[in-house]
């Protein structure tokens, strides 16, 4: 993995975006690099945008779950745990990156290098401390992209959503993070070619790995229950994503779902474990919205596929996903509004009790999207038959290990 160039400047000019439905605009303001610079302190955000204080027209349970984080916050601190920035993988092209990370209050030794030790997965205690630890609404963090550091601030929910230029080469390539006194974060981006003309965008949960659960209590199971090392993959869809980036070399690849990013770790070890190719997670955060008890997980989905035809507008995809209700459907709708930026879209035909325990199955809209090839079947293996068929995978394919992922997986052992 290429390091930062030192010597490099970006522009002074940083676009930011809100990851998710209520995020507020994250604020960015670039500072020069300098080798004697240190990160500052941790400043609070002003006390018009603490999370406790109300805002007009704000949800009561945006308001109620705000000062369950403001209390939670507090009572964190006095217990002497520190803000720490947790480094998500993030992405981009040779004129910006998109950083991702969440901010949380945490214990200083559950931590190391922004990743939480692997003796908490051990223990089997992995899902509770995700989401105890409160989220740092307002804290700046420092990120250092070839040098050049800016200043971003988290929002409500501790997430950092930023969109940083810089003149950046294809290939995975790394970026830092600081916040407060807290040690130096990596984190891995992965810089898009410019002659690349495909990209994978795969759903995780009943696509790349089997849930098996009611749909109403998976995200609880996931986040407060299960660890990576239980998770089952779904047969033959490591190959058939392989295959796809193999074919695809300088493609961007990313996995988009409903799930919140307090398992974003735990997923990355679970793609990495079984050979998945490595990409960057599009999740969102857990609980309310401005304007309902509880986020659409469709809405989701549908903003980041707009926002990923907004960056990459020469970009035509391969859209990955299952038959459990909604996945069809939201891959329709943009095929039919980008019929041009469609490749093809597979689907991950479910079992019939994958199908009862995800509340039935999606109606089959490939009419609905003529000259956008569809595939169904239950497994990668019959997946890629028929993408072998349409032409966009080889009949012959030597498997290799995923690129990236090395680095990535090591670190995360030695925790």
């Amino acid at each position: 993995m290429s390091a930062p160039d030192p010597h490099a400047t970006a522009s002074p000019s940083v676009r930011t975006e809100a990851l998710g439905e209520d995020q507020a605009a994250h604020k960015v303001a670039p500072e020069p690099a300098s080798p004697e610079q240190s990160a500052p302190e941790h400043a609070s955000a002003p006390s018009s945008s603490l999370p406790g204080k109300r805002k007009k027209g704000e949800h009561i349970a945006v308001r109620l779950q705000n000062r369950w984080n403001v209390w939670q916050r507090g009572r964190a601190e006095r217990r002497g745990h520190v803000p720490t920035a947790i480094a998500f993988t993030g992405y981009g092209t040779t004129e910006w990156v998109r950083v991702l990370s969440r901010v949380i209050v945490a214990p200083d030794e559950d931590f190391l290098n922004g990743r939480r030790v692997h003796q908490v997965v051990a223990d089997g205690i992995r899902g509770w401390r995700n989401f105890s630890s409160p989220p740092m609404a307002g804290a700046q963090v420092q990120v250092t992209v070839k040098g050049q550091v800016h200043t971003v601030t988290t929002d409500r929910m501790g997430v950092v959503d930023a969109v940083i230029p810089a003149s950046l080469k294809p290939g995975w390539r790394t970026v830092t993070l600081t916040v407060g006194d807290d040690e130096v974060v990596s984190s891995d981006v992965y810089i898009t070619d410019p002659s690349a003309d495909v990209g994978m965008v795969s759903d995780i949960d009943d696509t790349v790995l089997v849930t098996a659960l009611p749909r109403p209590m998976l995200a609880a199971w996931n986040s407060f229950v299960l660890d990576e090392h239980a998770r089952t993959p779904t047969p033959g869809m490591a190959v058939l994503l392989r295959r796809i980036a193999a074919a695809n070399p300088m493609a961007p690849m990313l996995y988009l779902s409903t799930g919140a990013w307090n398992v974003a770790q735990m997923l990355t070890r679970f793609l990495g474990r079984n050979l998945y190719p490595l990409g960057p997670l599009l999740l969102t955060s857990w609980g309310p919205t401005q304007d309902r008890w509880f986020r659409s997980g469709q809405e989701h989905k549908f903003a980041q596929l707009e926002r990923l035809a907004e960056e990459f507008p020469h970009i035509k995809w391969i859209l990955i996903g299952d038959d459990g209700q909604h996945d069809p459907e939201i891959y329709a709708d943009f095929a039919k509004r980008h019929p041009d930026r469609v490749k093809a879209i597979v689907i991950r035909q479910l079992t019939p009790s994958e199908a009862l325990l995800a509340g039935g199955r999606a109606q089959h809209t490939r009419h609905s999207t003529p000259g956008v090839p569809w595939c169904y079947g239950p497994d990668g293996a019959a997946l890629a038959s028929q993408l072998e068929e349409l032409g966009i995978l080889e009949t012959e394919f030597v498997d290799v290990r995923p690129e990236g992922w090395k680095n990535e997986i090591e670190g995360l052992e030695e925790e």
